[in-house]
């Protein structure tokens, strides 16, 4: 009979020792002497390898010939005691069968190191790396997180359209869906530019940018609503921190003033956070030990400590008496950058910080006006390593000050007129706030590139896999 397969991650249970197992994956290292070989096999399912022992004795050299770095095995034996370091228990093998080759001329994965940026042009084998298996399994941990801790709180998650004729950020920064042949465009014989409504929605399509405007719809009916799915951004930004096309968490919720929404981001990223180092403490130090040896004590840290609530005019105070030289000049009215995001939470509080009341000329037109007419209620989530990590605000629910800021920003509202219905049609007081996943990851990780913490990353100039 045959036996039932056992993913490594669940083969150390000592209940198993002594028993007959079966265990499947691919090979990592394979060494040894003209007795007996060792065989390093891992699944995916952990960062911890299951040690297989092959008594030379028992298989021929040319059924163990194809057994090379990066080979698919099926294997079944007896689980034992370890007598060897590293690990509590190993497999001694009774049969093999191999799944596929991996010729080591060719395959790229080889037991040596490698660096991230060499494997960012494998990205369809790097997560056969432990690296890239840890992060994208703390990956998918912090991805259950969120929807549980939502869920755990009344939240109804809302699928936001991917396809939209809004730019909800006012940046102009977007990826264009068409149907239209790019080589011959029709167009309008009075004013010479494109004729849309040719198109297959009838009019200019985009990517979108976030999923926020069409959320305040939900919330106005709902209650509390999260997205959680892809957005895009057509920016030319090669940087460690910008993707073009990347995952974003906004919860928007009726009736939550601007305090709301900064407990509601405080708890939420730390619920996140303690998720991860109870799910993945193995992969969590693997990546400790291997990039950030600081990881665990800063995910400790944030997760222990209150977050300071700061007005952006007490911010840029504090960054003018510094005495810090920064590459960018600091004073009221500019919007901030990472180094002076950083400034604040790593050298002066040291605790993350809650930056909020933006002037209003660098935050986005449904944000709240404070009663000064100068500052809107904007709030952003600074952490150490990472910058701002969260981007919210109290959104302006009254009709006539929301038209009035639309007006002075000359954004066009023929394609909005429905979002507009919700400060015609019931309006209330709400809040929300947009948190860049792959942003998370990349702090929870300890990884320093955002390129390296989703499978396969859309940058500029790069659409590979």
């Amino acid at each position: 009979m045959e036996i039932k397969r056992t993913k490594i991650v669940d083969i150390f249970d000592p209940a198993l020792i002594g028993q007959k197992v079966c265990v499947k994956g691919w090979v990592r290292t394979r060494r040894g002497n003209k007795n007996v070989q060792f065989v390093a096999l891992n699944d995916g399912s952990t960062i911890k390898n299951i040690q297989i022992v092959i008594d030379l004795a028992k298989f021929s050299e040319e059924q163990l010939k194809p057994i090379t770095t990066g080979s698919s095995l099926h294997v079944e034996g007896m689980l034992v005691a370890s007598q060897g370091k590293g690990q509590t228990s190993e497999i001694q093998a009774e049969t093999i069968e191999i799944y596929g080759t991996a010729d080591s001329e060719t395959y790229p994965l080889q037991k040596k190191g490698h660096t991230l940026e060499f494997l960012r042009e494998k990205a369809h084998l790097r997560p056969r790396t432990n690296t890239f298996g840890a992060v994208l399994r703390v990956r998918s941990a912090l991805a259950f997180a969120i929807h549980r801790f939502f869920q755990e709180r009344g939240f109804f998650y809302l699928h936001t359209p991917l396809i939209t004729a809004s730019d909800c950020e006012g940046a102009g920064a977007m990826f264009q869906v068409t149907t239209l042949n790019l080589n011959d465009l029709p167009k309008d014989e009075e004013t010479g530019k494109i004729d849309y409504s040719q198109d297959f929605f009838g009019k200019q399509t985009s990517l979108t940018v976030s999923g926020q405007l069409e959320g305040e719809l939900g919330a106005t009916a709902l209650g509390a609503i999260y997205t959680f799915g892809p957005t895009f951004r057509a920016e030319n930004s090669n940087t460690p921190r910008h993707l073009a096309e990347f995952w974003m968490i906004e919860p928007e919720v009726a009736f939550n003033d601007i305090t709301d929404n900064m407990d509601l981001a405080e708890d939420f990223v730390k619920y996140c956070i303690g998720y991860a180092l109870d799910n993945c403490r193995d992969d969590i130090e693997f990546l400790q030990q291997m990039y950030d040896k600081q990881l665990i004590e800063r995910l400790n840290f944030v997760l222990h400590n209150d977050f300071v609530r700061l007005p952006y005019t007490e911010g840029i105070k504090i960054l003018e008496a510094s005495g810090k030289k920064f590459e960018f000049p600091v004073k009221w009215g500019i919007d901030l950058q990472s180094e002076h995001e950083r400034y604040l939470v790593e050298e002066h509080f040291k605790r993350p910080v809650i930056l909020t009341d933006y002037p209003k000329e660098i935050k986005a037109f449904y944000m709240k006006l404070n009663e000064d007419g100068k500052t809107v209620r904007a709030m952003d989530v600074l952490f150490p390593n990472i910058g701002e990590i969260i981007g919210g605000s109290e959104r302006e629910e009254s009709y006539d000050k929301l038209m009035t800021r639309i007006e002075e920003l000359n954004i066009p509202m023929k394609d909005m007129w429905w979002y507009l219905d919700t400060r015609r049609f019931g309006t209330v007081p709400h809040s929300g706030f947009g948190l860049g996943f792959e942003r998370l990851v990349l702090f929870v990780t300890g990884m320093t590139n955002i390129r390296d913490v989703i499978p396969f990353p859309r940058t500029p100039k790069n659409a590979e896999f």
